[in-house]
């Protein structure tokens, strides 16, 4: 068991009350949040816990707060900007939004849900436990919106947004973050939609009985592929317009995701470099036709709203979208959600960076354990762990890790003794939960 630490008794007088609440909070791995060592507690329901549970408390108390959904939020903003969008593109024969939007559903869903539904093998890396967080083997914090696609489909939409905050187990640094903010949209054409606009569509057909190639599937007809896949781009081309304005390039990608195919990534050219803001593809016919709509196909995309918040704001770390400063946020109250937003920095507070070392146990070690561990013990204070060196030793064959962890307060000066006391818990903690051996 982690050693425990009191709040009293261990924190030195200089800490403030605020440092104490963000670090006390998340020292250890099974906070009270869990309720028990037997179960999770989270959201009204409990889950049992066995050899798959890995949630942190850190994590947990991430779960509900919904930035997506917060008025004048640049998250809720970037949310808003794309909704109005399809609002406007996409209209019904009566004036009615074609797309319907999601943006409350719950981040715990089954695996099943993750992934079976979405046709992902069940040795596909995506699955494993070191890039997850799992309530029990049955039950997870969805890693990605598309968890959502097989259950709207079999309600019988044929068009539809997801956003949500989607949980993976990542690096520490400025661009990563274990709780981000992602949107899904999906299309399904009938045979009539898709070919209403085309000459002599009597005879143009979706299905066919034909092979797979790289570039359709093997139940679509080649002219049905083609269109779809049209469909799909200027959607999306006209999306990034609406965001970044015109004369913006684009390039697509080719790519493979398990669940479209083809698959596309967008790329833009953004300040002379290009970066990728979306993936997308055509969803494979297997996964609509168990999903009950064995007569329609369709394409699918998601991106992340962090990124596009990054890159249209100009914010420079992903922590600050959890601040509850008012620095930062009163930047993002506009009255028009089209409004142009630069984001202005406030003080930049200095960094502290301490190395730490240890030797690796024989077998069982994930560098995302250690991730967690730190984010767990020292909060958002923490803005970037590096593996500086590696080295294996060479008669036993030990291999040692050494971290570089650089620590920075978003809102005030960490102070030396500060930093140094976080340091050694984490160094306590490291060597009682993930038996390495110290070497500091």
């Amino acid at each position: 068991m982690a050693p425990q630490y009191s709040a009293t008794t261990d924190f030195p007088g200089i800490w403030t009350d605020r440092i104490k609440n963000e670090c006390v909070q998340t020292v250890t791995t099974k906070s009270s949040t869990t309720d028990s060592f037997s179960h999770v507690e989270l959201l009204g329901r409990q889950f049992p816990r066995d050899d798959y549970t890995n949630v942190t408390s850190k994590i947990l108390s991430l779960v509900g707060k919904n930035l997506h959904n917060q008025k004048n939020h640049p998250l809720w903003l970037i949310k808003e900007r794309i909704k109005e969008h399809f609002y406007r593109e996409f209209i019904g024969r009566f004036g009615n939004p074609l797309f319907s939007v999601y943006d409350h559903l719950s981040p715990v869903v089954t695996t099943e849900q993750n992934f079976d539904k979405l046709l992902i093998p069940l040795d596909h890396p995506s699955r494993r436990k070191g890039d997850n967080y799992y309530l029990s083997r049955t039950h997870m914090l969805r890693a990605h919106t598309s968890a959502h696609q097989w259950d709207l489909m079999h309600s019988g939409l044929d068009a539809f947004l997801v956003v949500g905050d989607v949980y993976r187990r990542d690096e520490i640094d400025k661009s990563h973050y274990p709780v981000f903010h992602q949107m899904e949209g999906v299309c399904l054409f009938s045979n009539h939609e898709l070919f209403e606009k085309v000459e002599n569509n009597d005879v143009c057909r979706l299905f066919e009985n034909g092979f797979r190639t790289p570039n359709k599937q093997e139940s679509h007809t080649l002219e049905a592929m083609k269109l779809v896949e049209y469909h799909l781009k200027q959607t999306l081309s006209k999306l990034i317009t609406h965001l970044f304005g015109e004369g913006l390039e684009i390039r697509w990608v080719d790519c493979h995701f398990p669940f479209t195919h083809p698959s596309f990534e967008m790329e833009i050219k953004f300040e002379g470099e290009w970066m990728e803001v979306l993936g997308c593809g055509i969803m494979e016919q297997k996964l609509v036709n168990s999903a009950g709509a064995q007569d329609k196909i369709g394409w699918a995309f998601g991106l992340g709203l962090e990124r596009l918040a990054m890159i249209l704001y100009g914010i420079p770390d992903i922590r600050l979208f959890w601040s509850e400063s008012d620095l930062f946020l009163k930047q993002f109250h506009v009255s028009d959600i089209n409004q142009a937003v630069q984001f202005q920095p406030f003080s930049k507070f200095p960094y502290l960076s301490n190395d730490i070392s240890f030797w690796l146990p024989s077998d069982g070690y994930l560098e995302n354990d250690f991730y967690d561990l730190v984010r767990n013990v020292a909060g958002d204070i923490v803005e970037e762990v590096t593996l500086i060196d590696q080295f294996t030793h060479p008669k036993t064959k030990r291999v040692s890790h050494c971290y570089r962890i650089k620590y920075r307060h978003m809102e005030r000066t960490l102070t030396q003794a500060e930093v140094g006391f976080v340091h050694k818990k984490i160094g306590n903690l490291a060597i009682a939960e993930l038996g390495v051996e110290g070497r500091f």
